[in-house]
């Protein structure tokens, strides 16, 4: 049975691919900010139930999850489980270009991930997951649209789940890269592409992996996601390499699918923009 195919379902106490919520338990500031949408399940009586997987990849696996409360059926939400995998499955194949200009408090912790240890790499993906984390609530609190960040533990985050969901069930919101569109409707969806990069760009950020594949369509809505490599464009000396990657991505994506874009057009508005508000 598919994620998609799983009905609501309300248990006494946790069974097989179920725990208690970890709402409790994260340790401070490892919440989603302020103020809350009404969805988010904050009671320590509520159950998470694993209900299969969204997405598998080289250094996360992405489960839909149940958050709900016994019997109460205004106490349910659907999440997105994303979990960075344990060190031996780790790949991390292109984490020192991204990590450029991020530092850790502990001396120790630094040497390790520059030294690629066993400590290292579980360090790395901390320090990936809580990079995500961040980004995430920053960019929500901006109106930026990505999923809003509901809690991390340890290398686990978990985050609004984007799609539809009804008594049946929840089927995830398409990747633009699974979309045919009429003309008009493409326009739209770069726009609020071009958009999104002008946000990260006010903030001084470059997604720094953008490309059709991270862009869900929610009803119509893009909405950026898989932002572990968030990149500060000034700190980082590759920012500025990163900045064009995503605009290149972009506009080539967008041509081959009949709207042509100079992505150097768009790479010099993104840079004018980081220069006007002082990034």
């Amino acid at each position: 049975m598919s994620f998609s195919e799983f009905p609501f379902q309300y248990f006494k106490d946790p069974g097989d691919g179920q725990r208690w919520s970890t709402w409790s338990s994260v340790v401070k500031g490892a919440h989603g900010p302020q103020p809350r949408p009404s969805w988010v399940i904050t009671s320590d009586a509520a159950i998470d139930t694993e209900l299969g997987i969204l997405k598998t990849g080289k250094e996360t696996d992405v489960f839909l999850l149940e958050r709900a409360v016994a019997g109460d059926p205004d106490q349910v939400s659907f999440l997105a489980a994303k979990r960075y995998r344990g060190r031996e499955h780790r790949n991390f194949h292109r984490d020192s270009s991204y990590l450029q200009g991020r530092t850790v408090r502990r001396s120790r912790d630094q040497r390790a991930i520059e030294n690629r240890t066993d400590y290292g790499l579980k360090a790395i993906a901390g320090q990936w997951a809580a990079a995500e984390f961040a980004a995430l609530s920053q960019l929500w609190a901006a109106g930026i649209p990505v999923p809003y960040p509901v809690q991390v533990d340890g290398t686990e985050i978990l985050m609004e789940f984007i799609g539809s969901v009804g008594p049946h069930g929840a089927v995830a919101a398409p990747r633009l890269a699974q979309l045919r569109a009429e003309p008009e409707v493409l326009a739209d969806y770069f726009e609020q592409v071009v958009a999104s990069m002008r946000g990260l760009a006010a903030h001084g950020f470059a997604h720094g992996d953008l490309s059709a594949y991270n862009l869900l369509v929610d009803c119509g809505r893009i909405v950026l996601i898989d932002l572990p490599q968030v990149v500060d464009v000034v700190s980082n000396p590759n920012g500025a390499d990163f900045l064009r990657r995503d605009c290149v991505n972009v506009c080539t994506w967008f041509g081959q699918h009949g709207l042509a874009r100079d992505p150097d057009d768009l790479l010099g508005e993104l840079i004018g923009l980081l220069y006007r508000t002082g990034r």
